[in-house]
């Protein structure tokens, strides 16, 4: 580590956090989906939620990059030997990018470990905005900020050996109530960004949902290879159309205040995932969702599924009954509960 680095990070704290999410319409952020689809106009919806990941960089053994975060093991290697297909490869793998060694990456997380809610991505993000603030004041150059998502996204599919999409990491940099629009590389933007909701309106907006972790990690990656396959093997080909128009709706539906519509389309659009991959539900899943049909509200899992977080959508009372069915059905699993956020205007910050 040279002089001017050691004395960076043993004077000031180098470091940013970015948001979690909840969302629907997912897997249409893979290329994969969204190029054959976009006669559609295939979008994603998500909601930033203040449950934080925190990235902090300290000084550490020259030449060595040591990674550690709530949930795995603390690993270190040297900077030309990292391992990007560890547990925390990703997190290496951004290391290596800026290759910047002489450094301990300390990751804290608002979030169970893999709980479904991007935390992988959001840690990405914040990283890549921690190592920014570190070239500045090193005088290199940095990334802009609007690169920042698109960087994290690139590098995470590089490593992940599977397409990966980019939602979690624009939620993370850009916080709040959106829809994302798929355009792809031949259009003039890749992607366009629509705020669904004021941000004045958040606090109101709380008392409407519900987040639940079942307990169980999961792994997004096995479900979202399952459907990609499907598709490129010309399966549900008609299932992924109705994805596409449910999502769509529920955006026109959430954008207006129509809460009652809104519902039906979020179940709808679970209901349709349930079909392709019943897996995607785990039987704690399966229990929330079914209390929240039941409540009159709507529900979906978080992400790809197959454990991690379910949500709610409802009117104020409709979620107060349900937060009491699925305080019951949770007290079965002590690693599960109910998750208090609230809804996240700032995306990504500094320090």
């Amino acid at each position: 580590m040279n002089n001017q680095l050691y004395d960076i990070l043993t004077s000031e704290t180098i470091g940013a956090s970015a948001p979690c999410r909840i969302d629907m319409g997912g897997t249409l952020d893979i290329s994969s989906l969204y190029y054959p689809l976009a006669y559609l106009n295939p979008c994603t919806f998500n909601i930033a939620i203040g449950l934080r990941t925190r990235v902090r960089i300290s000084p550490f053994q020259e030449g060595f990059v040591k990674v550690s975060s709530k949930g795995f093991e603390s690993a270190e290697f040297p900077i030309d030997k990292v391992f990007f297909d560890h547990p925390m490869g990703l997190m290496f793998a951004i290391a290596a990018h800026f290759n910047i060694h002489g450094i301990h990456i300390q990751i804290e997380s608002s979030s169970p470990p893999r709980s479904a809610l991007g935390g992988s991505s959001a840690a990405a993000v914040a990283l890549i905005a921690a190592f920014n603030e570190l070239l500045k004041k090193l005088k290199r150059p940095g990334i802009p900020f609007d690169g920042i998502s698109l960087l994290a996204h690139a590098i995470e599919e590089s490593v992940a050996g599977v397409p990966c999409g980019l939602q979690d990491q624009l939620a993370a940099v850009y916080g709040g109530i959106n829809a994302w629009h798929w355009k792809g590389r031949g259009a003039p933007q890749l992607f366009i960004k629509q705020s669904v909701v004021n941000a004045e309106k958040y606090p109101d907006l709380s008392g409407h949902l519900l987040l639940a972790y079942c307990g169980i990690p999961h792994e997004s990656k096995n479900i979202n290879s399952i459907w990609i396959k499907q598709f490129l093997a010309g399966q549900s080909r008609p299932h992924w159309v109705e994805i596409v128009k449910t999502t769509n709706a529920f955006v026109d539906a959430f954008s207006s205040g129509n809460i009652h519509g809104a519902v039906k389309l979020l179940n709808r659009e679970t209901g349709i995932r349930v079909e392709m991959t019943p897996d995607v539900l785990d039987e704690t899943g399966k229990k929330l969702v079914c209390a929240a049909l039941n409540q009159d509200c709507g529900a979906r899992f978080t992400g790809a599924g197959g454990g991690g977080c379910i949500w709610a959508l409802g009117e104020y009372e409709q979620i107060i009954n349900l937060k009491k069915d699925w305080n019951k059905i949770l007290s079965d699993n002590p690693a599960a509960g109910l998750l208090d956020f609230d809804i996240d205007s700032a995306g990504l910050m500094k320090g």
